[in-house]
């Protein structure tokens, strides 16, 4: 392929003269560590696509032969080309979202789910969510936790 020298660099005449946007334009070390990020096969797929994306555009893909390719829209193509323009690799890192923070951290987490190992109060068979919940804020783990909060620390760790 050749460029032409009266257009910016992101026009690519390919060898029918067809002339051709190319949507990203690595330099060579972004090229090197997506290569690398990538062989590596250690990543979440959010993070993979992202990368595969970037090298795919960068070869000279269009944005439908890329979201064909990731399985995703072309709009979400079209994004990722724009924020590797203006952040770099930073792209393929989210930022952190906004929301609540967690109000019970590990160690309030693992407290809980030790009670609900132990043997149970005299007068029950076994804790239910309600009476953990009671026993939990008595001794002073939390503030305040309801059944439902207590429920969902122990499907998560048990």
């Amino acid at each position: 392929m050749k460029f032409l020298g009266y257009f910016d660099n992101s026009y690519q005449i390919d060898e029918n003269d067809s002339m051709k946007k190319q949507h990203v334009q690595l330099n060579d070390a972004d090229r090197v560590s997506l290569k690398t990020i990538i062989s590596k096969g250690e990543l979440s797929a959010k993070v993979y696509k992202r990368a595969l994306a970037l090298l795919e555009l960068d070869r000279g893909k269009t944005y439908t032969a890329v979201a064909e390719t990731v399985q995703v829209s072309q709009i979400t193509v079209s994004h990722w080309s724009k924020k590797y323009r203006e952040q770099g690799l930073h792209l393929l890192l989210d930022r952190p979202r906004s929301g609540r923070p967690p109000v019970i951290d590990g160690e309030q987490r693992a407290k809980i789910t030790a009670l609900a190992c132990s043997t149970p109060p005299t007068g029950h068979a076994r804790w239910s969510l309600r009476l953990l919940a009671e026993k939990v804020v008595a001794l002073g783990y939390v503030e305040d936790i309801s059944h439902t909060e207590v429920g969902k620390i122990l499907k998560k760790t048990i």
